[in-house]
């Protein structure tokens, strides 16, 4: 762990803000006033002018040698009182990162971006009506990314304009995510809610879950039907919603296409078959009938070591098998996920993903960083599971990005991650015309994301202000299935809050 030493005592989230900074630099770090054993000596100073100017300094004395930085930036407004500390957050974060660069020699591509998502950024400027070449300087004076980062950024937001022309008027709709929290085995780098199948229909909670989501299901139908509300695009996610049986699906999918207003005009399903190992004739046919053709094929890598060593009990060929089986089948529109920075994996093996996913070509591909998530067995493990370095991790990511190019996808969306190796992202690719509606929506926040199911989490998003609260269903099966009722109720009170005009007297 690197201690920090600061000479100012900030507001905890001020610190947490600059924790999140130093931590781009170091694995772990952590910030305190005055401490002798202190590796790195911060002197901060901040102000702000009648004219709503803010000024900030930073002195960084570390290994007998000082670096400073200075940075001013002027507001229109005075702004609210919680404008005024994200401004000033912002400005301390900028001449952190600056002297901390100086003193490393290394350049962050993302600057003092630690969010999850760069893009709603680029739109909410976009929204103001300020012109691409403005927005170009803000990111770069004031958040420090990169050329090539801001020009990311650029491409994938007018690739969403162009799948989502109205998109900035979305809040008038939804989008629903149905959580089956279900997998063959958990993965090492998973937090999200997975549960082995197979000890849990012994024990009878695949059977009872599957009871209450249609209950929770036909409730939030209800709903959106009295209210007149329409959807916009519906995710199956989980766990692996494909690894209940075929009859179990069927069931499912005929009570949403009864419970759900106007399926016809839904724009969007996707059922996740992200495990190859869960994917059968007999599912297939099931997606089929419901006019379902988009779904996941996740290979992560192409290496069957690496699959052992990650918990993935499926092999190499079964991936490639099930993407041909999906493909012969009917199955139009097949993502796939890789991987960067699986254990023990460098060039070469991402380079083979990367030819064996030239060979399948799939509608959409999207390439995720490792991240070290704080629930995750590998995270926890850490000693057992050795990744690649910080130059290897970008190297694989340009090579991505230049056989994305070659194979002629673009970039639709992406997300970075804490603790994410090498400070990168994750970025959704596709096929011109290919794009996922709900990966945009849920990833730019411009509408409610209705969460059903075990593990869901709702995301209410105002239409008009943009506030957005939120509402988790439980993430374990037992736990779900003694508390579905009363989250129901929960979210429909939450519902006609949020949309009062709409609910029928």
């Amino acid at each position: 762990m690197k201690k920090i030493e600061i000479n100012k005592v900030f507001k905890e989230d001020w610190n947490r803000v600059l924790n999140h900074i130093a931590n781009l630099f170091y694995e772990d770090s952590k910030i305190v006033v005055s401490a002798e054993d202190a590796e790195l000596s911060f002197r901060f100073q901040h102000s702000i002018d009648d004219d709503f100017t803010i000024h900030t300094a930073c002195e960084l004395t570390a290994d007998g040698l000082t670096y400073t930085s200075n940075y001013s930036i002027q507001y229109e407004t005075e702004g609210t009182e919680k404008e005024q500390g994200i401004r000033m957050k912002r400005a301390l974060s900028h001449v952190m990162l600056d002297v901390l660069e100086q003193f490393t020699g290394m350049t962050q591509q993302w600057g003092i971006l630690t969010g999850v998502r760069p893009t709603k950024l680029y739109h909410n400027y976009r929204k103001q009506g300020r012109s691409d070449e403005e927005i170009y300087a803000i990111l770069k004076k004031d958040f420090r990314i990169s050329d090539s980062k801001i020009a990311l950024m650029h491409e994938i937001v007018k690739r969403q304009l162009i799948t989502i022309p109205d998109l900035d008027e979305l809040g008038k709709e939804i989008s629903v995510y149905i959580g089956v929290p279900f997998c063959p085995t958990k993965c090492a780098y998973c937090t999200f809610p997975a549960y082995a199948i197979q000890s849990n229909r012994k024990a009878g909670r695949v059977e009872s879950f599957i009871d209450g989501l249609h209950i929770e299901i036909r409730a939030m139908g209800k709903w959106l039907k009295d209210n007149n509300m329409n959807i916009t695009s519906v995710y199956w996610g989980g766990g692996t919603p494909t690894s209940i049986e075929a009859d179990e699906m069927d069931s499912l999918y005929k009570t949403m296409f009864e419970s759900f207003p106007n399926p016809e005009q839904i724009r969007e399903i996707t059922v996740e078959a992200g495990r190859p190992d869960t994917i059968t004739p007999e599912k297939i046919e099931v997606l089929k009938k419901w006019g379902i053709d988009r779904i996941s094929v996740n290979p992560q890598s192409y290496t069957d070591e690496t699959l052992k060593a990650i918990g993935r009990h499926h092999t190499v060929q079964e991936t490639i098998d099930k993407f041909w089986l999906s493909r012969e089948s009917g199955m139009n529109n097949i993502n796939m996920d890789l991987i960067i920075g699986l254990p023990n994996e460098g060039i070469e093996e991402f380079q083979h993903s990367l030819d064996e996913s030239a060979k399948m070509q799939p509608e959409s591909l999207t390439v995720h960083t490792l991240s070290f998530k704080r629930a995750s067995e590998m995270t926890h493990n850490k000693d057992k599971y050795k990744v690649a370095d910080r130059e290897t991790v970008t190297k694989m990511m340009e090579m991505a990005s230049n056989w994305t190019k070659e194979n002629s996808y673009v970039p639709y969306y992406l997300y970075r991650q804490k603790n994410i190796l090498g400070n990168l992202e994750n970025v959704g690719y596709c096929k011109p015309g290919e794009e996922s509606i709900y990966n945009i929506v849920i990833m730019e926040e411009v509408q409610t994301i209705l969460g059903i199911g075990c593990g869901a989490s709702t995301k209410f998003v105002n239409p008009i202000t943009g506030k957005i609260t939120q509402f988790h269903n439980p993430k374990d099966p037992a736990a779900y299935i003694m508390t579905f009722e009363e989250a129901i109720e929960k979210k429909i009170e939450m519902l006609n809050e949020l949309y009062p005009m709409q609910t029928k007297q």
